[in-house]
């Protein structure tokens, strides 16, 4: 099932933890409008910035899935709300600047961002979306051990802006 122009269904609900215990991860009919709304307002608009696919590494969870991994059953991964997610060659922190900036988002998490790893790329961003009109715009920074407000500070390169 296609969610939009770049998305398909199963890029959401595609989950080792579901395959390796037998778990069903199937989003209900409200979940599905749910990614949808996620897909139109914040996923495409990222892939059209960037001009890049983009790398789902969780989408919707089922209650189940959820709890094995041990997360919260208020995860807005269970409502097709929430999206982790990387775009190689592009440095996390970016992505998360952009989406900052310029998208209506609920949640914005950079993840396990450490920038004294030398690697741009360690960890991913969480990102999630309610209705028009419902989303909170908060930002935060996970480095494994804490939530911090906010993203750090980024080191532009030259003449580089976050439109």
């Amino acid at each position: 099932m296609q969610l939009s122009k770049h998305f398909k269904l199963k890029e959401f609900t595609r989950s080792q933890i579901a395959a390796r215990n037998g778990l069903k991860n199937l989003p209900s009919a409200g979940d599905v409008k749910n990614l949808e709304n996620l897909c139109y307002e914040i996923l495409e608009l990222v892939r059209a910035k960037f001009e890049k696919p983009i790398m789902i590494n969780s989408g919707f969870r089922s209650l189940e899935v959820n709890r094995k991994l041990g997360s919260s059953d208020s995860s807005q991964h269970t409502k097709g709300q929430a999206v982790d997610f990387e775009i190689a060659g592009i440095p996390n922190i970016k992505v998360a600047y952009w989406v900052q900036a310029n998208c209506d988002f609920d949640q914005l998490i950079l993840e396990f961002y450490n920038p004294e790893s030398g690697d741009e790329n360690a960890g991913w961003i969480h990102v999630s979306y309610n209705e028009k009109g419902n989303n909170r715009k908060q930002v935060l920074t996970f480095d494994g051990k804490s939530y911090e407000n906010g993203l750090p500070e980024m080191k532009w390169k030259k003449g580089e802006v976050v439109e």
